[in-house]
């Protein structure tokens, strides 16, 4: 079990204890390294930093009176978000967000929110519009909308005296968070996790080949799949997410804005592919992949925390200095 390392961010070292390596390259600059288990594109810089991590999350040590409370926030729409914070009392806060048909109670968010808590760094995980407990309806495509929720979440907490220090995203909440930063720009760190480079792969794996013709046809397909409950797709959901072009919105991306991008090397829902795209077109991007993670990192929590929690420690060190 490894992690390895793409950086074209300028100074940005994100391993900070003294036993971590610092990688500290010229601006944009790429150490190439082959990496054959990446289908379809080209190699990508990597560096292996380390095979286990045990990193001293020392931001500030974990905080008696630490509070967690569930909020409410409407969105633009007067639909209510319901989410938890888990307040250090910092200015400084985090805000999460989960991916297609989960939760803010998705393993992956609360277990980065609970590392967050153990750095004294605050965090807010919400559910969506449609999703978890918050009201509106589940609709497929709705990216947009979801970058809208996210930003109804972020002027909350920045009209409340609070510093947005990072927005974070798993799968479909990691192509949301780009989103909005390629519309908003006040936010200066994004984390994707495992998120998709291209909106329209993956359709037909859900819907099924003929999933154009039966939806022109009948106007929605409903999906059922064992162990899971139901949904509908309806045409315009689904153009929704097709016309989403993700390539023009990282872009749009400010250069100064941090982008961490975290995938698996074994995510058969997204390929690890998607990730080295990201890599190629954002300037001032960090990639790594963790080696044999799948998409939900049944396996590797623990690395995924550890790399998100190390990212928005530096993050926080840069802004105070600035």
């Amino acid at each position: 079990m490894g992690i390895f390392v793409v950086q074209n961010a300028p100074s940005l070292p994100l391993l900070s204890n003294s036993s971590s390596l610092s990688i500290t390259p010229s601006l944009f600059q790429y150490h190439q390294v082959h990496f054959s288990n990446l289908p379809n594109h080209k190699p990508i810089t990597r560096t292996r930093i380390r095979s286990t991590l045990n990193f001293n999350m020392s931001l500030s040590s974990e905080k008696p009176g630490f509070e967690q409370k569930r909020v409410i926030i409407p969105n633009k729409h007067g639909e209510k978000l319901v989410g938890i914070l888990q307040d250090s009392g910092t200015k400084e806060i985090v805000i999460l967000c989960h991916g297609f048909r989960s939760s803010k109670e998705s393993k992956s968010i609360v277990n980065i929110a609970a590392a967050l808590e153990k750095a004294g760094i605050s965090s807010f995980r919400f559910d969506f519009s449609g999703n978890g407990e918050s009201d509106g309806s589940f609709q497929y495509g709705n990216y947009w909308r979801e970058a809208e929720d996210l930003h109804a979440v972020t002027q909350h907490f920045l009209e409340s005296n609070r510093s947005v220090t990072a927005i974070l995203g798993h799968s479909k909440g990691g192509g949301v968070v780009l989103l909005y930063a390629s519309k908003y720009h006040d936010i200066k760190a994004v984390v994707n996790v495992s998120g998709r480079y291209d909106l329209k792969d993956g359709v037909e794996e859900r819907l099924g080949k003929d999933y154009m013709e039966r939806i022109k046809e009948d106007g929605f397909i409903d999906v059922k799949r064992p162990g899971s409950s139901d949904y509908r797709v309806t045409l315009e959901s689904l153009l929704d997410r097709l016309n989403t072009n993700m390539h023009e919105a990282c872009l749009q991306i400010d250069k100064e804005c941090r982008v961490l991008t975290v995938h698996g090397s074994s995510d058969t829902v997204i390929s690890v592919g998607d990730a080295s795209k990201f890599a190629q077109i954002l300037p001032n991007h960090t990639l790594h992949i963790i080696e044999g993670a799948d998409h939900p990192y049944t396996n590797h929590q623990d690395e995924l925390a550890s790399l998100v929690v190390n990212f928005i420690k530096e993050t926080i060190h840069q802004d105070r200095d600035t």
